[in-house]
């Protein structure tokens, strides 16, 4: 599949305001998950965090070139932050926060907080609390990720301190129920999560002898241990994304030779290449009439890479494209209100930049713009 990107253009726009505060604030980091999303509106919303809360770029209009931000939304203390999407096109956020303290460990427990539209104000930040009573094994908490089942129940999952996995979630009522210990241990951070269209859940989590692996045998059921998968993965870089009717696809880098790699459960390990700093970011389009999964990564030298291969094609080869970029985590991917292919990456110097898919064939991205 041919990718191609136009040279980036170094452009910038005076932004009118948005529904939460502005000025004087800068993105430390992009958050984990999906963090550049269509929202049900149709605009598509950018967000990064620092210390001190979240922060937000939208769309002027569904598929325009406009946008507004970046508005913040105070929320201190955070370690990391995990955004995931249901398919009503509700942005679900969930923090780590570590409150320092003087006589002893932090503080630390998971806030949630949720935007039901583009560009509107988030619910108020929820705690969910801390699987661990005790501030030593509370403070060794590892890094939330999470899913919404096609019911639009939020599913969330964290190592614990004993090195198992922890599952919170809604009930059918949308209130919160109690943590649940899916068991386990040696796993590492961090888990990676696929909300199947059938309603199902299944997590995967690398581990220090092969990865760990649970799915739910009905939607709505608590998801079930499955048969371990002996493969090493770097901790932090496992993604997932459903390629087939109920089957996930993870990608992950492989220690031993820092290379992006495909996994589908029952198949071989497919080498991908590449030579990604952090997670690589997975999406599904239609490339001209064929289904095609679209692949982002920074490489180690902070270059933005993108490459693109029919879906469950991996095998027959794909190659990475420099996309003109620099930026650090990972890059973000999208379709906007067009159906076109938008990548975004956080600057060095902490603007966000974004690129569309323009009207050549294949893969052909246009020149970027400061946003």
């Amino acid at each position: 599949m041919p990718v191609r990107s136009a040279r980036s253009a170094r452009s910038s726009a005076s932004l009118p305001s948005g529904s939460g505060s502005q000025g004087g604030h800068s993105a430390d980091a992009t958050a984990d998950g999906r963090w550049l999303l269509r929202g049900s509106g149709g605009r598509l919303a950018a967000y990064a965090w620092n210390r001190e809360g979240l922060l937000r770029w939208t769309e002027d209009r569904p598929g325009g070139s406009a946008w507004s931000g970046p508005d913040f939304f105070p929320v201190p203390d955070l370690t990391h932050l995990f955004i995931t999407q249901g398919a009503d096109g509700y942005a679900h956020f969930i923090g780590r926060r570590s409150v320092p303290k003087p006589d002893g460990p932090p503080a630390v427990d998971l806030v949630h907080a949720i935007q039901y539209q583009s560009g509107r104000p988030l619910t108020a930040w929820r705690s969910l609390g801390n699987p661990h009573k005790d501030r030593d094994k509370a403070a060794r908490l590892g890094v939330p990720t999470g899913a919404v089942d096609e019911a639009g129940t939020l599913h969330i999952l964290v190592r614990n301190a004993g090195r198992g996995l922890m599952l919170r979630r809604e009930d059918k009522s949308g209130k919160w129920e109690g943590w649940r210990d899916l068991k386990g241990s040696m796993f590492q951070d961090t888990p990676a999560v696929m909300a199947a269209a059938s309603g199902r859940i299944e997590v995967l989590i690398p581990g220090e002898e092969g990865a760990g692996r649970w799915v739910q045998s009905e939607p709505g059921e608590v998801p079930e241990r499955t048969e371990d998968i002996p493969v090493a993965i770097v901790p932090g870089s496992a993604v997932a994304l459903e390629t087939a009717p109920d089957r996930a696809t993870y990608y992950w880098t492989d220690p031993a030779s820092g290379s992006l790699v495909a996994h589908r459960p029952g198949g071989w390990v497919i080498p991908l290449g590449g030579s990604p700093a952090g997670p690589v970011a997975a999406m599904r389009a239609m490339l001209g009439d064929y289904d095609c999964t679209v692949l982002a990564h920074g490489d180690s030298e902070g270059n933005v890479m993108l490459a693109a291969c029919g879906t469950e094609n991996e095998s027959a080869g794909l190659w990475w494209s420099p996309t003109g970029e620099r930026g650090t985590g990972t890059p973000g991917l999208a379709l906007d209100a067009y159906g076109r292919v938008v990548i975004a990456a956080l600057a060095p110097d902490g603007s966000i930049r974004v690129a569309r898919q323009n009207d050549e064939p294949g893969l052909a991205m246009g020149p970027s713009v400061r946003i």
